[in-house]
């Protein structure tokens, strides 16, 4: 994949637009770190750097609490010496999420050159992904690079078994495991997923539609985990993979008491021999719980982003970068 560097751009002096990860929990700094490389490089060219991102979902309108002043403060303490400017909340104004062309040319007005580096973002249509790439000279950030090159070595002679292990509890994951079918040899479901595969029987995990291939786990009475049946069967199959992708915790891990799922899914990924990327918000946030982040071979900072990449092997502001949009 022959993204555009930002080293293929002339940014000397420019004024330059950062499409950044700002979405995150404050203290949990990996995806702001990742933006690091990028924003040093356009520093030492004397750009005039100006970052922006989304915070939460506000819907199109101002929500005090939403506000990207507390995130900016997170990055400047990790990002001291460069100089930048942080626009507000880009999903305050409706045009962003509605992929508008005239809030593009907005923000376009702002810049000179476009930079995304906000790869957790790229599955979305919205303007200052698909729309404000098209109006100016653009370029992928450093990392957003490095995100497609290590996520390309699932996709190019895995080594196998290849075993996708999906939690969290967004219920468009289902789509993405139904696209992903045809590369992996086994997806094991966890989180609130299995809710959106139909009546749940506790005895035993179940197979989706059948198939061994997808292998749905029963959620505790509460359905905040996963059981102790289940996390033993995705252990199994765990230990079998040569090739291992994790997106998502197996319950609701901020509570001490329904992280049995999560904490042994995500060590026992982690104490594996295979190749491994884990990617997500949430999974970010385990990472951080258990110090599991350096047991990884790669780290995504997106997760279903990472998904779509891996099933589609593209991303909407991926192709808008090669000028397929």
């Amino acid at each position: 994949m022959n993204l555009p560097k930002v080293s293929d751009v002339d940014v000397s002096g420019k004024r330059v637009l950062v499409r950044a990860d700002l979405d995150i929990d404050i203290g949990e700094n990996y995806r702001l770190e990742a933006l690091l490389p990028t924003i040093t490089y356009l520093s030492s060219k004397s750009s005039k750097i100006i970052i922006m991102g989304h915070l939460g979902r506000p819907g199109g309108k101002v929500v005090e609490e939403l506000k990207i002043k507390p995130v900016e403060e997170e990055l400047r303490k990790i990002a001291q010496g460069i100089e930048f400017e942080v626009l507000e909340n880009l999903r305050f104004n409706p045009g962003e999420e509605a992929n508008d062309v005239l809030y593009a040319k907005e923000l376009a007005s702002k810049g000179d050159v476009y930079v995304n580096e906000a790869f957790a973002t790229s599955h979305r249509n919205s303007a200052s992904i698909t729309e404000l790439a098209k109006l100016l000279p653009h370029a992928a950030g450093i990392r957003f690079v490095e995100e497609t090159e290590n996520l390309s070595k699932v996709l190019e002679n895995p080594v196998r078994p290849l075993v996708f292990v999906v939690g969290g509890s967004k219920d468009d994951k289902k789509e993405y495991v139904k696209n992903l079918e045809s590369l992996a040899d086994k997806i094991l479901i966890g989180g609130r997923l299995p809710e959106y595969y139909g009546d749940l029987a506790l005895e035993s995990v179940r197979q989706a539609d059948g198939q061994d291939k997808v292998i749905i786990a029963n959620l505790i009475q509460d359905k905040e985990d996963i059981t102790l049946n289940s996390i033993e069967k995705f252990e199994g199959e765990i230990e079998k993979a040569g090739t291992l992708v994790l997106a998502g915790p197996m319950g609701h891990y901020e509570d001490e008491g329904h992280r049995q799922g999560t904490e042994r899914i995500f060590k026992a990924v982690a104490a594996s021999g295979a190749f491994k990327v884990v990617g997500g918000g949430d999974s970010l946030s385990v990472l951080s719980m258990y110090s599991l982040k350096d047991k990884f071979d790669w780290v995504s900072v997106g997760g279903g982003a990472m998904l779509e990449f891996l099933s589609k092997k593209t991303l909407p502001g991926i192709d808008v970068l090669l000028k397929r949009l």
